[in-house]
């Protein structure tokens, strides 16, 4: 496909904006080329500046999980249009929202809003730290909370895809309370625990990895996690920005049978708009101001048009359960048929898949934490991603983020992903 269009844009923006986005993983700097511009998106396809159509695999990176510009959220964003975009002041919708959550997730007694997933991880710690009077908090190499100072240490993400699990600009002293351990690896833990006694405020964690592709954890692994904060007096903190609502209606929490002390949400929970939150125990939320003495604000917290889209994809993920039965039946017979392609054609590959979340590891070896995840063949899939994104399908634009299925993807799409995948290893 040619988008001439979009190598315009590109090079307009770069002129204005650094590197010609605002978000570098969009940059395609991991697989070369230049990005696509889009103009729309509507169920399972986008459309760039030239009219050409792609499959949609990233899915605004998991919020968009009923696809796009699903017809009830969009009715209920264009209703609260002409009331206005912003008050600065409480809404019905957020009182709704946090009913909603609080009402049927057993382990949010309390939620605040936010405006992004960074937001969220970035307060949680705050609050952790106010709450329990310690300053350390442990985080897993590779696993990204969002841009704050504190989780720019060993991160995933943009910064994993750019060779730079770290960031220029951030003080020694900013990053010195914040310690890495090992994903899946509960000994790495321990030794911090062992290292700091009566000092770790929190471990943060995402509990299913999606920022240096898609690694489950190991059967056991987040429970022994949380034995282990509760044993040691720290906060169990679940990074559910991509997995809340998404692997489950409670997330990861309900899938592994957790019960974190705060929660971090983001992406579904806004319904695409940007929306964050944080959630959690009521003897610690009380903790935060204006109850408290910890401070956390924002001008467009709890935005209305953007609780709008939230409140709308709540409610039809939480009225219809068997849409989380159709996305992980679906995930995983596409994972089910690339392994079986891969393996047909003697590519070395792992391909991991947790619900309706999914990654192609181009390596031989077990992928289990960020030393692994780097041994894939980062040559191999931008050849890959070039191939697809030429057959109309697309996929992120690094071998270190997730893909993400939506229900607007029907079986004649996931046969298609599967076809084209084909066309790629016949090459």
């Amino acid at each position: 496909m040619q988008s001439n269009r979009s190598q315009q844009l590109f090079e307009k923006a770069q002129r204005h904006i650094p590197g010609g986005v605002n978000s570098p993983v969009r940059a395609f700097q991991s697989v070369g080329g230049t990005p696509i511009f889009i103009k729309k998106a509507k169920g399972a396809y986008l459309y760039d500046e030239d009219g050409n159509r792609y499959l949609d695999l990233i899915n605004s990176w998991g919020p968009m999980i009923l696809g796009h510009a699903h017809p009830e959220v969009v009715a209920a964003v264009r209703e609260q249009l002409p009331k206005s975009f912003s008050f600065g002041a409480p809404t019905e919708a957020e009182v709704q929202i946090a009913e909603l959550i609080t009402s049927t997730i057993p382990h949010v007694e309390m939620i605040r809003f936010v405006s992004s997933g960074t937001e969220a991880c970035m307060s949680a710690i705050r609050l952790a730290r106010g709450f329990t009077k310690r300053d350390y908090i442990v985080k897993f190499k590779g696993c990204y909370h969002g841009h704050a100072d504190a989780f720019l240490v060993d991160a995933g993400s943009g910064a994993l895809t750019q060779g730079k699990p770290s960031s220029e600009g951030i003080p020694k002293a900013f990053t010195q309370y914040t310690l890495s351990a090992d994903f899946n690896d509960l000994g790495s833990v321990n030794a911090l625990f062992e290292k700091y006694p009566d000092q770790i405020a929190a471990v943060i964690i995402e509990p299913v990895a999606g920022n240096m592709g898609c690694i489950p954890p190991e059967e056991g692994f987040l429970k022994s996690l949380q034995d282990l904060c509760k044993k040691e007096g720290a906060l169990f903190i679940l990074d559910e920005v991509m997995t809340g609502f998404r692997l489950a209606w409670g997330g990861a929490a309900e899938l592994f049978g957790l019960a974190p002390d705060i929660v971090c949400f983001g992406k579904i929970i806004g319904g695409g708009m940007p929306v964050g939150a944080f959630g959690g125990r009521r003897d610690i939320f009380e903790h935060l101001a204006p109850l408290g003495g910890v401070y956390q604000a924002g001008t467009l917290s709890g935005n209305p048009v953007a609780v709008a889209a939230g409140l709308a994809t709540l409610n039809i993920l939480h009225g219809d359960p068997t849409i989380y039965q159709k996305l992980e039946s679906n995930t995983r017979w596409l994972a089910d048929e690339l392994r079986a392609l891969l393996q047909k054609k003697g590519v070395a590959h792992t391909v991991h898949q947790c619900n309706s979340m999914l990654s192609i590891f181009f390596s031989g070896e077990p992928i289990r934490d960020y030393v692994s995840a780097k041994t894939t063949d980062t040559a191999l899939f931008a050849r890959y991603f070039h191939h697809m994104l030429a057959a109309g399908v697309y996929l992120p634009p690094s071998a270190f983020e997730s893909w993400f299925v939506s229900v607007a993807l029907g079986e004649r799409e996931l046969e298609r992903i599967v076809g084209e995948t084909a066309g790629f290893m016949d090459l």
